[in-house]
């Protein structure tokens, strides 16, 4: 399948051109570190970017100080990793393996030079997506997971890291290694979280983890964008990248990982411009990557809970811890949420053999066991086929009596010829079994109730809108999405009836249920948006932003 950055070999050696540095010196410092100095610690902010002209930086084990990496960084090269964009936090210690000197440059006046050098840009992006991916790839990071598969606390943390390509590694409570044994000892032989080698994480949650790692941003030292988008989903990473190139101060607002549902999808065959499919979580990367390049912003996992209209028009977000948040317009992105299942003590076994999602996580957990699917639709198809490479064997649960109406004839065909994927017509998952964990589910059909033994069973039933936050300001229809458009007497499809409130993809009534429509939406719908600030600020007498600057 298609991915970003993924051969850093071939970037290792390439310098920058001269012009370039040039202009990197005239805005930098240059800075000696001593043989033995420590240039950038596990959970530093990226506020420095750093390029070497003599001399080798490595990477080291925080607690030991042995060298970790064959590779290290050396003449024309630069330190650091995508997350430099939005001022991350380092998740490598760097030491300098002998006398260095180097260009420092503040990250502010770095991003500013990169703006107006495309040239320079594209190659600093390239390279820090790269490292990105090769760390997550590595499992090289701070953060180290232990027992996952034995408690859903921890496997919440791992889901979270997982989708939003953060680098960790994961531990299991049963290996006999030198080093998870340490670490397993270290935290009393229970599951658990420790960061940077020695500190273990008390109730590990995503949201503590996103402290650590500065994913949840100080956004209390701004209140006020033009722009809040809430929904991380395609059609909100859209919006963001197009938004940030129109020269809007944009917030994203994600409560779980960027990509939302089309995240959790292993591979996409039908968007156009990948022939050999992609995943939902790369290609929504993509978009993230483009649009921190542009100056927008995102903060995760935070969730909001409530909009209030303000008398000079615009709105205030309050967010589950109480924040607020204002800005000029709202972008509704926030997509669906997953529908659960009538079942006794589904709640209970979630995280414990019950997922909402099919990556390469939760597919770790069918080795050697037989999976349930139950869903009809692309989603369910796609995790069908993509679990049949790790599963025992697939069980594909549908009510209905067939696959035509609901999926698309490419991936219900193979899912008829694949001899590991069994498709149950006109039936349904009636029971669960298993204490601690999923033992087993009871099918009911024409033919009667059977068990069926297994770990892992994946509910993809469809969804409903996630409209709640609202708070009224908008209409919705019986099944609570959002109006907009002729509907609500708009001449444009994307504005609701109120005032500087507009929604795409699957949360606005009528659209297309579909990946390539929701990034088709959010690019479009920012034109009218920045329109809409812009006649608001004349109003107010106030000169309005170049657009594009």
């Amino acid at each position: 399948m298609e991915q970003l950055g993924q051969d850093l070999e071939t970037m290792r050696r390439v310098p920058l051109a001269d012009e370039h540095v040039a202009a990197i010196r005239e805005i930098g410092e240059e800075r000696t570190y001593p043989d033995g100095h420590i240039v950038a610690k596990i959970g530093d902010r990226m506020d420095w970017f750093v390029y070497i002209i003599e001399g080798e930086l490595e990477v080291i084990d925080p607690n030991t100080g042995v060298r970790l990496l064959e590779h290290s960084l050396g003449p024309t090269q630069f330190m650091g990793e995508i997350g430099f964009l939005n001022r991350g936090v380092n998740y490598l210690t760097m030491r300098a393996a002998k006398e260095t000197r180097a260009i420092a440059v503040p990250r502010e006046a770095m991003l500013d030079l990169m703006s107006r050098v495309p040239e320079l840009s594209d190659h600093i992006i390239t390279v820090f997506a790269a490292r990105r991916r090769a760390q997550f790839e590595m499992s090289n990071g701070a953060i180290k997971v232990i027992g996952a598969d034995r408690d859903a606390k921890v496997q919440a943390v791992e889901r979270f890291l997982s989708r939003n390509r953060l680098p960790f590694q994961s531990y299991d409570l049963d290996a006999r290694d030198p080093e998870s044994l340490e670490l397993c000892s270290a935290l009393g032989h229970e599951p658990g979280v420790i960061l940077a080698g020695k500190h273990k994480l008390e109730d590990p949650t995503p949201r503590k983890i996103a402290k650590v790692l500065g994913l949840d941003l100080d956004i209390c030292s701004q209140r006020d964008f033009d722009l809040l988008i809430v929904g991380g989903g395609p059609a909100g990473v859209a919006a963001a990248v197009y938004a940030g190139s129109e020269g809007l101060e944009a917030l994203v607002i994600e409560d779980t990982a960027i990509g939302g549902q089309a995240g959790t999808s292993s591979r996409i065959e039908n968007y156009m411009g990948f022939p050999t499919g992609i995943s939902g979580t790369d290609l929504t990367w993509r978009g993230q990557i483009q649009a921190l390049k542009f100056g927008t912003r995102f903060v995760m996992p935070r969730r909001v809970v409530g909009l209030a209209k303000r008398e000079d028009g615009s709105f205030c977000a309050t967010l589950d811890d109480g924040d607020e948040i204002c800005a000029g317009a709202i972008l509704v992105s926030t997509g669906v949420q997953y529908r659960r299942l009538p079942l006794e003590r589904l709640e209970e076994l979630e995280g414990a053999g019950i997922f909402y999602s099919a990556t390469e996580m939760e597919a770790r957990f069918c080795a050697n066991t037989e999976a349930v699917v139950i869903g009809g639709g692309n989603s369910a198809g796609q995790a069908a086929m993509y679990l049949s490479r790790a599963a025992a064997h697939v069980h594909l649960v549908v009510r209905s009596g067939s696959l035509a109406a609901s999926m698309s004839s490419y991936l219900s065909r193979r899912l008829e010829a694949d001899p590991k994927v069994t498709i149950h017509y006109h039936t349904e998952v009636s029971a669960l079994q298993g204490e601690s964990g999923l033992e087993g589910v009871t099918f009911s059909g024409s033919d009667g109730e059977r068990r069926v033994d297994t770990r892992a069973l994946f509910i993809m039933i469809g969804a409903a809108p996630n409209t709640d936050w609202l708070s009224g300001l908008v209409e919705t229809d019986d099944k609570g999405y959002v109006l907009t458009g002729a509907e609500v007497g708009r001449p444009s499809p994307f504005e609701t009836g109120t005032d500087g409130i507009f929604a795409v993809g699957d949360v606005r009534a009528g659209s297309v249920k579909r990946v390539a429509s929701a990034v088709g939406e959010g690019s479009v719908v920012v034109s009218r948006i920045w329109s809409y600030l812009e006649d608001r600020l004349q109003k107010n007498g106030t000169r309005p932003k170049a657009r594009g600057s």
